[in-house]
C-alpha cells in the first residue's frame, strides 16, 4: 500500500452512544458485559483497526449516559482484553485529577507488558464537579490548575516510566546478580502538586511509554495537547473548523519543539450505515422514538458545561459562558447549532446520536466517501468511530465500511507492527538516562 493511509479506532461504550441504544431490538448491551466488548473488539481486531478506546468518569446518577451509568473501571478492562486480543491498541481514559501518578503509571506500565506493546493513556483532567465528592475533595479543581496538575502529572509518570533502563533485569543465576544497579534511576521529585519518589517496580514499558491520547481544545488544552500529546481525539462537526483546528494544534507541537506531524488528529464521527440512506434515517427515527430525554438532556449539559433544563426547548441555543468542563465539545455543538440554526431541542437529539462527535448518515460508500473526503482535505488523520449500539452497527462498520477504504488505499489491509506506536507511526522514545546514567528529576 503506497502513500498516506487514515488511522482507525473505536470508542467503546457498552450500552452503544446513543442514549436509547440499548433497546433497539438486536442490541445486546451492558457496560460490565465482558463477553460482548470482547466480541466487539475482536471484530475491530479482524478489520486491523489501530485501536479501541474507553472513556471513563469517576462518577455517576441516574440521569448519567447508559453506557457511562455502570461500566467496568477501564484499566481492569484492558487488561482483560489484553487476554483475547494479539494486535489490536488498547486505550482508556484516566483522569490525572482524581488520580496518583505512582499508581497509573505502574497500571499502564503494567498492560502494556500484558499486551506486548499495545496500551494507550488518555489523559483528561477531569470534567465533572460531581467527581470531587468521591475523593476527599471540597470543590472541583479550577479548569487552569487542573491543566497545571495534568502537566506534572505527565511529566511524573514519563519518569517513573525511566525509572529502569532496558537491560536492567539481568537474572543472572550463577553471579546472582538480579538487576543492574546502574541502571536504575531514582525519579526523587517533590513538586508544587506532588512528591514521588520513585523508582517504579516495574520495568520500563515495551513502546517506551503508552501512547498518549488527549482531548482537550480550549486554549489551554492546545498547549497541553501541542506539548505533550501524540494522539488528540476532536470533535469538530464542521471540516473547515476541522481543518483550523488541526493546524493550531500543529503550530502549539512546534511551538514546543516539536515536529509539526508528531500528533495525530482523530476526528469522533458515528455512523449510521443503511443499505439505502433512506433505512440509515430510519434507524436514527426508530432510536430518536425510545430516547430518554432526561438522559438526552444530560449528555448534552455535559457537552456543553451548563444544566441547559433551565432553558427553552424550542427556541434557539442560547449564548453560553465558557465551559469549565468539556470546551472542545461545547465549542462545536455550539457552531453546528448556530450553522443549522437549531433549537436547542434538535440540538439535544443531534448529541444523543453520537454523545456530541459528528453525525453520519447514510449508505457505506456514502459514510466511506464522507471519512475520504475529510482524510484528504487534511482534516483529521484518522477517525474514532462511535456505534449507536452493539454489536451489529460496529461490526457493520467493519464489514461495509472498511472494506471500501482499503479498496481506495487509504487504510491497511493488514497490520504491519506488532504496537500501538507502530500502527500509529509513531517514533519509541529512548530512555532519556541511557547515555548519561543521570537521575531523572523532574524540574519543580
Amino acid at each position: 500500500m503506497m502513500g498516506k493511509t487514515m488511522h482507525l479506532g473505536m470508542i467503546l461504550l457498552g450500552t452503544g452512544s446513543h442514549v436509547a441504544g440499548w433497546r433497539m431490538p438486536d442490541a445486546q448491551f451492558g457496560s460490565q458485559n465482558l463477553p460482548l466488548l470482547q466480541r466487539v473488539v475482536q471484530k475491530a481486531e479482524a478489520g486491523k483497526l489501530d485501536f479501541v478506546f474507553f472513556a471513563d468518569a469517576v462518577n455517576t446518577g441516574l440521569d448519567a449516559h447508559p453506557g457511562m451509568m455502570l461500566r467496568f473501571e477501564p484499566l481492569t478492562l484492558l487488561a482483560a482484553l489484553a487476554m483475547s486480543t494479539s494486535r489490536i491498541g488498547l486505550v482508556a481514559t484516566v483522569s490525572t485529577t482524581y488520580s496518583e501518578p505512582y499508581n497509573i503509571a505502574r497500571a499502564f506500565a503494567s498492560i502494556d507488558h500484558l499486551s506486548q506493546g499495545r496500551a494507550g493513556w488518555n489523559v483528561v483532567t477531569g470534567s465533572s464537579p460531581d467527581a470531587a465528592a468521591n475523593f476527599s475533595r471540597d470543590k472541583h479543581p479550577p479548569h487552569e490548575e487542573r491543566y497545571a496538575i495534568a502537566e506534572e502529572y505527565v511529566a511524573i509518570a514519563k519518569g517513573l516510566w525511566d525509572s529502569w533502563q532496558e537491560g536492567a533485569l539481568v537474572g543472572d543465576k550463577e553471579k546472582g546478580i538480579f538487576v543492574d544497579p546502574a541502571k536504575m534511576h531514582v525519579l526523587d521529585h517533590v513538586g508544587p502538586h506532588f512528591s514521588v519518589k520513585g523508582p517504579l517496580n516495574i520495568t520500563r514499558p515495551p513502546q517506551g511509554y503508552p501512547v498518549i491520547f488527549q482531548a482537550g481544545a480550549s486554549d489551554r488544552g492546545l498547549d497541553f495537547a501541542g506539548a505533550t500529546a501524540e494522539v488528540v481525539f476532536a470533535a469538530q462537526q464542521i471540516q473547515e473548523e476541522a481543518l483550523s483546528f488541526a493546524n493550531r494544534l500543529r503550530d502549539k507541537a512546534e511551538a514546543a519543539g516539536r515536529p509539526r506531524d508528531a500528533v495525530k488528529v482523530v476526528c469522533g464521527v458515528s455512523p449510521v450505515v443503511g443499505r439505502t440512506e433512506e433505512e440509515a434515517k430510519e434507524i436514527v427515527a426508530e432510536l430518536a422514538s425510545m430516547m430518554d430525554t432526561k438522559a438526552a438532556m444530560r449528555v448534552l449539559s455535559d457537552r456543553l458545561g451548563h444544566d441547559m433544563n433551565a432553558f427553552p426547548l424550542d427556541e434557539p441555543v442560547p449564548d453560553l459562558p465558557p465551559s469549565g468542563m468539556m470546551q472542545g465539545h461545547a465549542i462545536q455543538l455550539t457552531a453546528i447549532a448556530r450553522r443549522k440554526k437549531m433549537t436547542l431541542r434538535q440540538l439535544r437529539d443531534y448529541a444523543a446520536v453520537s454523545s456530541g462527535h459528528r453525525l453520519l448518515v447514510g449508505t457505506a460508500e456514502q459514510v466511506a466517501d464522507d471519512l475520504e473526503d475529510w482524510f484528504r482535505s487534511g482534516a483529521a488523520d484518522g477517525f474514532a468511530i462511535m456505534s449507536t449500539h452493539l454489536p451489529g452497527p460496529a461490526e457493520r462498520f467493519v464489514d461495509e465500511v472498511v472494506p471500501l477504504l482499503v479498496e481506495r488505499g487509504l487504510f491497511r489491509s493488514d497490520y504491519t507492527g506488532s504496537t500501538l506506536r507502530e500502527h500509529l507511526g509513531l517514533p519509541r522514545p529512548a530512555h532519556p538516562a541511557a547515555a548519561t546514567g543521570r537521575t531523572m528529576n523532574i524540574p519543580a
